[in-house]
């Protein structure tokens, strides 16, 4: 399972991401779909700083809501 931040700092994070890297986070959660099939968190953390030069808590942050709303899907 992730390591997870706090709600709080969580949420900054996201706040931050379109300033810090240009795309909104709904892009980033796309890219994430659409990319590779990795199972584990820090594949998925690991696969999108290198593939798109992200910092480690952005895209830690990322994959987190990813995984958040992934879970939320499947209880609709």
């Amino acid at each position: 399972m992730s390591q997870v931040f706090s709600e709080e700092t969580h949420r900054n994070l996201l706040a931050r991401i379109p300033q810090c890297t240009g795309r909104e986070v709904s892009d980033w959660l796309r890219a994430v779909d659409e990319g590779p099939s990795l199972f584990r968190f820090e594949e998925k953390v690991s696969w999108l700083r290198a593939e798109h030069n992200l910092a480690y808590g952005h895209a830690k942050a990322i994959i987190h809501e990813y995984d958040l709303r992934r879970a939320a899907r499947k209880f609709l």
